[in-house]
C-alpha cells in the first residue's frame, strides 16, 4: 500500500484549535527538522481538564496553555514520551494547576549501552521526568465527560504510550504522524518494538488519530497499512544494500538517503541501524560485534 504524507499543516503557534469534539490542540513554537511547525499539546474536557504533552520550556506556550485553561480544573497531565519536546512543561504546569503528572514512566532505553557507545539523543531525553503516577498499559484515566485508556506503544521511545478517547479518537504522539515517518533510534528506540506496536494499534478500529507534530491521520488503518509497508521496503532496501557490498551505516546511509536533506542524515543513520539491530536478532545480517552505529555488517 502506498503511503501519502500530508504536510499541509497550518500551526497557529498559540492559539487553540478545535479537533474533535471537546479537545483543542495548541502548537508550541518550536518548529525544526526534527519536530516539524512545533509540538501539539492537547487540552481535552470542557470542565475539569486533562492536557496531554504540555511540551518544552518555551514561556509562550506555557501563557497560550494556562489562557486556554482559562481558570478551569486541571485533573491529569498526561505525557507520553520523555523527549524534551513533550514533556518538561508538565512540571511547572502540574505545580500551577496541582494536577497529577501521568506516563508510562521516567525515560529509560531500549537496551543497555554498548561498551564505549555513546547515546546521540541523550540531550533530547528528559531524565529529570517522573510521573506522579506510572500508567499500566490499558490504565484509564476519567474526567467530567471524557475517558482516556492508555496504550503501550514502545519503539519510538521504550516508554511511548498513545491515548485513547472512547469515540475512536487517539492521541498517537510521536508513534503514527501524517506529516513523516518517525525516528526509530537506538539504544532509545527498537524497530521490533515499533513494528509490533504498529500491529497492536492495527488491531484496533479507531477512526482519527491526533499526532505529537503536524495534522490529524483521517484513516489511521490504512496509514497504518501504508507505515508497515513503507518500513519493510526500507528493511528490503537496506539488506539489499548489505548484500550488494556497503558495510557500515554510512555507506547505506549515502545511498538510500541521497535526495533527503542532509541535516536529517544523522537522524536517518540512527533509522538505518534500527533496522540492521532488527535484521542481525533476526539473524539475516551479521556484525563484527554488537550492532552499532560504527559496526561491520555482513550479510548472513
Amino acid at each position: 500500500m502506498a503511503l501519502t504524507f500530508d504536510t499541509k499543516f497550518e500551526p497557529a503557534h498559540g492559539t487553540p484549535v478545535p479537533v474533535a469534539d471537546g479537545v483543542v490542540r495548541i502548537t508550541a513554537p518550536n518548529s525544526g527538522p526534527l519536530t516539524f511547525h512545533g509540538t501539539n499539546s492537547y487540552i481535552v474536557g470542557t470542565e475539569t481538564l486533562c492536557v496531554i504533552d504540555p511540551g518544552p520550556e518555551i514561556e509562550s506556550h506555557y501563557q497560550a496553555l494556562i489562557a486556554a485553561i482559562a481558570g478551569r480544573p486541571v485533573s491529569h497531565i498526561a505525557v507520553s514520551h520523555t523527549h524534551r519536546d513533550h514533556s518538561p512543561l508538565s512540571r511547572r504546569l502540574a505545580s500551577d494547576t496541582g494536577a497529577m503528572v501521568v506516563a508510562e514512566g521516567p525515560h529509560r532505553a531500549a537496551r543497555p549501552l554498548y561498551l564505549g557507545e555513546i547515546n546521540p539523543l541523550e540531550e533530547a531525553s528528559d531524565m529529570e521526568f517522573m510521573p506522579d503516577l506510572s500508567l499500566e498499559d490499558g490504565a484509564v484515566m476519567d474526567g467530567d465527560g471524557w475517558r482516556l485508556t492508555t496504550i503501550h506503544t514502545p519503539g519510538h521511545t521504550a516508554n511511548h504510550a498513545a491515548f485513547a478517547l472512547e469515540d475512536g479518537v487517539v492521541f498517537s504522539a510521536d508513534h503514527v504522524m501524517a506529516w513523516a515517518t518517525t525516528i526509530v533510534a537506538p539504544p532509545d528506540g527498537a524497530m521490533s518494538d515499533f513494528m509490533a506496536s504498529l500491529d497492536r494499534m492495527l488491531e484496533r478500529d479507531d477512526r482519527l488519530y491526533l499526532p505529537g507534530h503536524g495534522g490529524p491521520v483521517y484513516k489511521p488503518r490504512a496509514f497504518l497499512r501504508g507505515l508497515k509497508t513503507h518500513r519493510r521496503m526500507r528493511e528490503t532496501a537496506i539488506l539489499e544494500r548489505v548484500r550488494q557490498g556497503d558495510r557500515t551505516v554510512a555507506d547505506i546511509v549515502a545511498v538510500i538517503y541521497r535526495d533527503t536533506d542532509k541535516r536529517l542524515h544523522g537522524a536517518a543513520a540512527l533509522s538505518v541501524l534500527a533496522h540492521l539491530e532488527d535484521l542481525v536478532e533476526r539473524g539475516a545480517v551479521t556484525t563484527d560485534g554488537p550492532p552499532a552505529i560504527d559496526a561491520i555488517y555482513l550479510p548472513a
